[in-house]
């Protein structure tokens, strides 16, 4: 397990740092560029849609769970359609 990496971002023009253990700024790093974006403005849309009472961080690592198991669902479903290749 690693520890947490502080790394300072920009959102609507404000600085501030968020710690995250790395395997998370990874996953965050993929989902950015599978948006086409980077990992700043994927942050800061993080940070508007999170309630009041969830923290930065915590809501990262929430999108990024979501974000992994929505990419699994994926995965399971498209292999479930495929033709079976031994027919």
């Amino acid at each position: 397990m690693t520890p947490p990496i502080k790394r300072s971002v920009t959102i609507d023009g404000h600085r501030t740092s968020v710690s995250l253990e790395d395997p998370f700024w990874t996953a965050l790093g993929r989902a950015a560029r599978a948006r086409g974006t980077t990992r700043a403005l994927l942050i800061g849309q993080i940070d508007h849609a999170r309630p009041a009472n969830v923290g930065l961080a915590t809501a990262i690592r929430l999108f990024v769970l979501a974000d992994v198991q929505k990419a699994e669902r994926d995965s399971r479903e498209t292999s479930l359609n495929q033709p079976d290749r031994n027919d």
